[in-house]
């Protein structure tokens, strides 16, 4: 789905630029090389991203570039991209044309809300809305998306690029150093020198955009030929381009003008089991306000004239009039869907661009993070999602790297619905988001099934299957996607279950709460479509992250405690909880809070929480995160063993959470046979500096974190008497990354899912566990399975309580899927001196008044040993000592009025075996 709705106004500049392209003749060739010192190639020349902003100079943000030789330098199939200025997802306008020699190019991106001067005519125009302050901006030789960050100077998949701002994660050399406001551009300081470091070649000064000027495209030349022809062979670029062609085709899908404004038509006689065009597409967009798509019906026959061109990567014929759109009655053989699996390269979906497709092979959902907004599905060929490849492969080896990355694109492919909505926004919230409900929740990993033709397209840079009509419900006649949600872990074995969970930002401390407390305190929060606060924004100073009302928080914590509550855990590790000390409350306010609406939930007082060490033995409040871990366990089942305790270490963990370690042993044994569990939260991919190495953000913080952990793990485990370690948490690094391979090395090991490929997170269609639970040797023999239950990562956002309301449709339900954004990991394992399960039957006979009676009780194993007793309701009836494993219980006459009673038999355990009724 595209996500912008494209005016036919836009499309004169679009179409002069594209017929310049084949107009000029003698054109050099840019260098494949970023640094430039002589002005040997095209450069980047300036950025500006506050236009349309307050107190901006020009309406539009922009990208200007700079051509210091003595030749004009085609721009053909270059694109210019933008990423954030910590981000790695680019965004991609494709350029056409060429800068003449010694001259600018200028291409116009994304308006903001307060228009000013308008842009010199645009050389290219693409939508993205780029940071005032701070970003990156790259010129590349193709339109795929640059995904490498950090140092690129002297990368040679790049022509120029540069980091604005002062927190640009990606630059040459350095980051411009200067944060740029709404009425200043970066500029280079000497036209065409590229020393490859941006502080030194870029300088902050006023807007001054300039365009390729007096060059001027000839009339465009008249075509008339096969669609084939029009899309050329093994090229994303059509021949054609500029040209007025005319061609003949089979509508195969219809867009409404609210949507992608246009058709699909194909070669007659085209499709079915052969390809009749090898390398060459025998489909087409026709687009514009002179296609009435109401008028037609897939299967009609027609011919259209219009000018070739390429839109953000798609092929497209655009009439210049509804006369140049004409029905033929005509005899023609009909098209049929072509039956293949997914192309792997972009070559060879070039050659299907446009066409209708029944795609076979098997299919499975990677990424639903966009089909709440954009009602887009991202999919992988075969049966497993795509992976982050450092969960697989070491991220020094770059080959394993490599391949792991090669295998995602190739099997990539995103489903949309047919539309340009953004259901997120004002306009769309009262229409019906596509695809999802609550019924088919379409979560990663689950199988798809196509039902029906779907059409390849390139579309604002990423491959993509279209229905041939709009979806509006959940799509069934395209494809259908098995429902793959667990009502609960799968069994794990063991006596007790040890689990981790990060419940995504618990505060029970909510943002109009925060505000009351007054001081100047201020939050902007998140709001549903009638304006109704959801969650907080922006709290300031350092304000809570969650509910902004009490009845969100209640939404939120009825999902968390649905989801801790079918856990089965004896103990559960927890993170993104909130420190409320921060909020001058106890330290435990919020964990105490979590636990008493676990137990009313349960209807019995089953969990308690580990307490917080005391004040002397905690960081400064000053020192310690807005969030915090935490215990919560059962003590029917485990006890602590001495206090919590926190390493203190502001070296590694002053951008962190600091390890909290707790021990426990089972129920009613001796502190011999305790057993450590230190929970942990390391530094987050989203910030800090990138070292280079493709595992995020801080990685060396990362590292640091896991180093001091081994040592404070060894010290505690000492302190406590106990050989037997677990590591539990959100450690925010992939199974493969240096720290994991820190605490590897250190005696660690990570305890996998019993189910092969199930991953706590996913991020960016790529699936992966941040969230592991390790044990040392030790520790790793009482293990008997683990289960990561998927019941959030995989799913839509939709399904989040932060998205309440957010649409007509009502997703939310206080269920556990989708209580937070990672998934739970369950451990099982077995203890030492864990008292045996236990059961207990029994008979009574009849009484008469005045005559004693008695009950006979077994209990089984029957080596038990100890005391059974018999209670009406309260009331001790009489009790007697197993023997055997069986013992009567002599009732009293008196003890019972005449009537009938339903009696409890409850027996008290052992040091060995387990009490039960």
């Amino acid at each position: 789905m595209s996500r912008f709705s494209r005016a036919p106004i836009a499309r004169s500049s679009l179409a002069a630029a594209a017929g310049l392209a084949v107009a000029v003749s003698g054109l050099a060739i840019a260098p494949s090389a970023v640094a430039n010192p002589a002005g040997t190639g095209l450069v980047i020349s300036e950025v500006y991203g506050g236009g349309g902003n307050a107190g901006a100079q020009y309406t539009n943000d922009f990208i200007e570039l700079y051509n210091p030789t003595g030749s004009a330098i085609s721009v053909a199939g270059m694109s210019v991209q933008y990423r954030s200025a910590t981000g790695t997802s680019a965004q991609v306008t494709p350029l056409a044309g060429s800068v003449p020699a010694g001259g600018h190019y200028l291409v116009q991106e994304a308006a903001g809300a307060t228009p000013s001067a308008a842009l010199p005519t645009p050389d290219a125009t693409g939508t993205i809305s780029m940071s005032g302050t701070g970003g990156v901006v790259l010129l590349v030789p193709t339109t795929t998306a640059f995904t490498t960050t950090g140092n690129l100077a002297g990368n040679a998949a790049l022509l120029d690029m540069v980091g604005y701002g002062t927190t640009a994660a990606s630059y040459e050399t350095v980051n411009t150093g200067v944060a740029l406001t709404n009425s200043t551009a970066a500029s280079r300081s000497a036209a065409g020198a590229d020393s490859d470091n941006n502080a030194a070649d870029f300088s902050e000064g006023a807007p001054a955009p300039q365009n390729v000027g007096d060059v001027t495209p000839p009339a465009p030349e008249e075509f008339t030929g096969s669609i084939a022809e029009i899309q050329g062979t093994d090229t994303a670029t059509s021949p054609h381009v500029g040209d007025i062609a005319t061609t003949q085709g089979v509508v195969t899908a219809l867009y409404p003008a609210g949507g992608f404004n246009g058709l699909y038509i194909q070669t007659a006689g085209t499709g079915g089991a052969t390809d009749a065009t090898p390398g060459a597409s025998d489909g087409v967009f026709v687009y514009g306000q002179n296609v009435d798509e109401s008028a037609y019906s897939i299967g009609d026959f027609l011919e259209v004239a219009g000018v070739v061109s390429e839109f953000a990567g798609t092929t497209e014929i655009t009439p210049a009039a509804a006369t140049d759109v004409t029905e033929l009655a005509t005899a023609h053989d009909p098209v049929t869907a072509l039956a293949t699996t997914l192309p792997e390269t972009g070559t060879a979906r070039e050659a299907h661009e446009g066409e209708v497709l029944a795609p076979s092979g098997p299919f499975t959902v990677t990424n639903t993070f966009a089909t709440n907004q954009y009602a887009e599905v991202g999919l992988a060929a075969g049966t497993t999602p795509l992976i982050a490849p450092t969960e697989v492969a070491d991220a020094q080896d770059t080959a394993a790297i490599a391949a792991v990355t090669a295998d995602n694109a190739a099997r990539a492919i995103t489903l949309d619905d047919g539309a340009s909505l953004n259901f997120l926004s004002a306009a769309n919230q009262a229409t019906p988001l596509p695809w999802l409900s609550t019924s088919n929740p379409i979560r990663v990993g689950a199988p798809v099934t196509f039902t029906g033709p779907v059409i390849l397209e390139f579309r604002n840079s990423v491959w993509k299957l279209q229905p041939t009509t709009q979806v509006t419900d959940e799509g069934a006649g395209t494809a259908t996607f098995a429902n793959t949600r667990t009502p609960a872990p799968a069994d794990v074995g063991g006596d007790i279950r040890l689990a981790t969970f990060n419940v995504f930002n618990y505060f029970p401390t909510t943002a109009d709460e925060f505000v009351a407390l007054g001081g100047g305190r201020t939050c902007t929060t998140y709001k549903d479509r009638d304006g109704n606060p959801v969650t907080a924004n922006t709290c300031a100073p350092n304000g809570p992250r969650g509910a902004a009302n009490p009845v969100n928080l209640a939404r939120q914590q009825a999902k968390i405690v649905t989801a801790i509550n079918k856990l089965g855990a004896s103990i559960v590790s927890l993170e993104e909880l909130e420190n409320s000390v921060q909020f001058g409350k106890d330290r435990d306010f919020a964990i105490s809070t979590l636990v008493a609406a676990l137990n009313t939930a349960a209807g019995s007082a089953v969990w308690d929480y580990a307490p917080s060490p005391a004040a002397a033995d905690l960081p400064a409040p000053a020192q310690e995160d807005v969030i915090r871990t935490g215990f919560i366990y059962r003590p029917a089942d485990v006890t602590l063993v001495g206090a919590a305790k926190v390493l203190i270490d502001e070296t590694h963990f002053g951008n962190a959470r600091e390890p909290l370690a707790q021990a426990f042993k089972p129920a009613h044994t001796s502190d011999a046979n305790a057993f450590a569990v230190i929970v942990n939260h390391f530094k987050s991919k989203g910030s800090g500096v990138d070292d280079g190495t493709g595992q995020g953000n801080a990685n060396p913080d990362r590292v640091g974190q896991a180093q001091a952990l081994t040592t404070f793990a060894s010290s505690f485990a000492s302190e406590r008497g106990t050989d037997a370690v677990f590591l539990a948490g959100d450690f925010n690094s992939y199974s493969m990354e240096d720290p994991m391979q820190v605490l590897y090395g250190a005696g660690y090991t990570a305890i996998e899912s019993d189910t092969a490929g199930e991953e706590t997170y996913s991020f960016s269609g790529l699936s992966g566990s941040l969230d592991h639970v390790l044990a040392n040797a030790a520790a790793l023999g009482m293990v008997t399975g683990a289960d990561v239950w998927n019941i959030n990562s995989g799913e839509s956002v939709a399904f989040e309580y932060t998205r309440y309301n957010y649409n007509v449709t009502d997703f939310y339900q206080a269920n556990p899927y989708r209580a937070s954004d990672h998934d739970p990991e369950v451990v099982g394992i077995d203890l030492p001196g864990f008292p045996v399960e236990t059961s207990v039957s029994a008979t009574a006979q009849p009484m008469t008044y005045g005559a004693d009676g008695s009950v006979s009780v077994s209990v089984t194993p029957g080596t038990a040993t100890g005391t059974v007793t018999v209670l009406d309701g309260d009331t001790v009836l009489g009790d007697a000592a197993l023997s055997g494993g069986t013992a009567d219980v002599v009732i009293p006459g008196t003890a019972l009025q005449p009537g009938q009673h339903a009696l409890t038999v409850r027996y008290g355990g052992d040091a060995t075996y387990a009490p039960s009724n």
